[in-house]
């Protein structure tokens, strides 16, 4: 656990910024239905300031008009990637919107979130669903 509190040491310093990266932890869940960690995410991200409607239409965020089309390349992105399948079209969208580094860094998130979600879902007595508090691991 220790080395993946490091990587998510390392995002919080990356260009991608923070509200992005909150919302693309709680797409992944959503993806993974990971409940701990849907809990997590829309607590964290309503403490950043993001509204009830963005979350709640992120399932859905193809056809909801309030992302941008930075946010629809990494829900893009993120949802290739956590099915392992990245089509030319999402890879070619996610150069026009992010630097390599920040691409890099997209990647390392989505990987990390996939990583705490299927943890969370074999070992489900290390939390209790709904217990988490905002900045409860930093």
């Amino acid at each position: 656990m220790k080395a993946l509190y490091g990587i998510g040491s390392y995002l919080k310093k990356s260009a991608v910024e923070a509200s992005l990266m909150e919302l693309v932890n709680f797409r992944v869940s959503q993806i993974n239905q990971c409940a701990y960690c849907l809990d997590m995410h829309y607590k964290d991200a309503r403490a950043k300031g993001e509204s009830e409607q963005r979350l709640y239409g992120l399932s859905a965020w193809q056809e909801a008009p309030y992302y941008t089309d930075r946010e629809r390349a990494a829900f893009a992105w993120a949802e290739a990637v956590t099915r392992c399948v990245v089509p030319d079209d999402v890879y070619q969208e996610a150069q026009k919107q992010f630097s390599d580094e920040e691409l890099i860094d997209l990647t390392l998130a989505v990987t990390t979130i996939n990583t705490f979600n299927r943890i969370n879902l074999a070992f489900p007595n290390i939390h209790m669903v709904g217990t988490y508090q905002v900045g409860q691991f930093g």
